[in-house]
């Protein structure tokens, strides 16, 4: 399968998108007909994924985006949701012991996403509230075919749905398996988005959907409240930003991993910025992200709560950073959207559940799967990101824009887990090289670090058809593959969009995905 493209005219208003499902992308390309921007189109494809790619995102999970205004101001929106009021530390310890599990109603954290969206409408949306929610309704409600990630996951998790009520019977109906191609109905969550189109977020965050949700919820022991969800708020805050060539790198500050990005393109320039990186190099760039990975793991935390400085996360010497990992991290997963029009407008959306079908809850009077974001705190007294009631996990969501000068270059997103930054560091060195949009996604990619139990912080994931220069290059770092098949999604679904010098959009979605790129003409003015 190859990544799915579109052309540009560049004489004409024109919109762009790449999203991890081309149902997604169809309503984000619908949005632009009907007059919307760039916002608009990532909210309509965000709302359609959280229908139709419930492995990876959910009303129930977070959300982290970038967007950029005319006049070429970069935001960033957090919608990474805290801790309940009423957890804590002490009554994990007491209900698990050292570790918080990887799944089940403790992991569960406020959800986000929506009012995420509520904030990044605030920089310029054109479309009303209503306006994106038309074709997830009719997706939820009459049905939606099942696809190939979505089966995927189904199959190889079906010990976890079955355990839950709700997800047995919205993924295992009657018992058995949805498969891909099946039509997939889910009317409780149909109803739920009637009732947000109609209130907007508030029908969430303290109102009828929130309340039947916490009800539902707290039936299996959740200690979430529905003052916890009326409380929720994103936060508006400046990005990380860093010069890279003759480029700028932005990305999301802590409590999310962007940083990681930052640090890995600094230590390139230090020594001397091989263009080889990604062949007889490659166990240079890998070790600089295991060293990256062991200062995450250590310091990453909600600078709400703790002393959390990104510029001395991205400086940080990796000698006096190691210590035994706290486990295995969860894989990921997760939707990027990446959009931009030629008003000025263009956004990199994340949006996620963390671990496929996250919690493995779905309160079945809403339809709402929960995330397990709450497995992302530790429960060590002396870490930084220690669990405590109103506090935000250390997050992996993690959205990218590339510019140069004035202009924009590049907008990039991805689901990976841990590795979104390798990920990232990748899509853009080849980009930078002078690949193409659908060349830098379709090449084969690597990941370092731990995603299983027999994991160590020197494992690295690579796909089969990983040149063996660059295989090579691992192995005499000391690192040990694991081979994985050509376009697998454990290396994630990259969604970039590349602006040319002349103003054509090249917009692509991963083959590892179900994907489209977009672009369509805006209405007159």
């Amino acid at each position: 399968m190859t990544p799915r493209t579109a052309p540009t005219d560049t004489s004409r208003r024109r919109g762009s998108i790449a999203s991890p499902h081309h149902l997604a992308t169809e309503a984000g390309e619908d949005a632009f007909r009907a007059g919307g921007n760039a916002i608009d189109a990532a909210i309509a494809a965000a709302v359609v994924l959280d229908v139709v790619y419930p492995n990876q995102t959910a009303l129930g999970g977070d959300a982290v985006a970038l967007v950029r205004t005319p006049g070429g101001a970069i935001h960033c929106v957090n919608a990474t949701g805290w801790a309940p009021a009423a957890q804590s530390a002490e009554r994990l310890r007491a209900v698990h012991g050292a570790a918080i599990p990887f799944r089940g109603i403790d992991t569960v954290t406020v959800p986000g996403a929506v009012r995420g969206w509520e904030a990044l409408r605030s920089f310029g949306a054109r479309l009303p509230w209503s306006a994106h929610f038309d074709i997830a309704v009719h997706l939820a409600s009459d049905g939606a075919p099942v696809g190939r990630s979505l089966a995927a996951a189904i199959t190889t998790r079906h010990d976890v749905l079955s355990q839950d009520p709700g997800c047995r019977d919205v993924f295992l109906p009657g018992g058995s398996p949805l498969r891909e191609g099946d039509v997939f109905r889910q009317p409780a969550l149909a109803q739920s988005l009637v009732e947000l189109q109609a209130e907007g977020p508030e029908a969430l965050y303290g109102g009828g959907v929130g309340r039947r949700l916490i009800d539902g919820l707290a039936q299996q022991g959740c200690v979430m409240t529905v003052d916890d969800l009326d409380g929720f708020r994103p936060e508006l805050v400046a990005p990380l930003a860093a010069p890279f060539r003759q480029y700028e790198v932005i990305t999301s500050p802590p409590n999310t991993q962007g940083f990681m990005l930052l640090r890995a393109l600094k230590r390139l320039q230090q020594i001397g910025d091989p263009q080889d990186v990604l062949g007889e190099q490659a166990g240079a760039l890998a070790e600089i992200f295991e060293h990256a990975n062991a200062v995450r793991d250590l310091l990453l935390a909600d600078p709400r709560f703790a002393t959390v400085d990104a510029g001395a996360l991205i400086d940080r010497d990796p000698a006096a950073t190691h210590r035994p990992s706290e486990g295995a991290r969860v894989g990921g997963d997760t939707v990027g959207i990446s959009t931009i029009d030629t008003d000025g407008y263009a956004v990199s959306l994340l949006q996620s559940v963390y671990d496929a079908f996250g919690s493995g809850v779905l309160e079945s009077t809403t339809g709402i799967l929960m995330q397990n974001r709450g497995r992302s705190f530790s429960l060590d007294p002396l870490s930084p990101n220690v669990v405590a009631p109103g506090k935000r996990p250390r997050h992996t969501l993690m959205p990218v824009m590339v510019t140069e000068g004035e202009d924009i270059r590049w907008i990039s997103s991805t689901k990976g887990g841990h590795g979104h930054p390798q990920i990232h560091a990748q899509l853009l060195l080849r980009s930078m090289a002078g690949d193409s949009p659908a060349a830098a996604v379709d090449a084969p990619r690597w990941i370092v670090g731990m995603q299983g139990p027999e994991d160590t912080n020197t494992t690295v994931y690579v796909e089969s058809d990983l040149p063996a220069p660059a295989t090579s290059s691992l192995i005499d770092r000391g690192f040990v593959p694991k081979v994985l098949p050509q376009h697998d999604e454990r290396l994630g679904h990259a969604n970039l969009i590349k602006v040319g010098d002349d103003g054509r959009f090249d917009a692509v979605s991963d083959p590892r995905c179900d994907g489209s790129g977009g672009e369509v003409e805006l209405p007159p003015r």
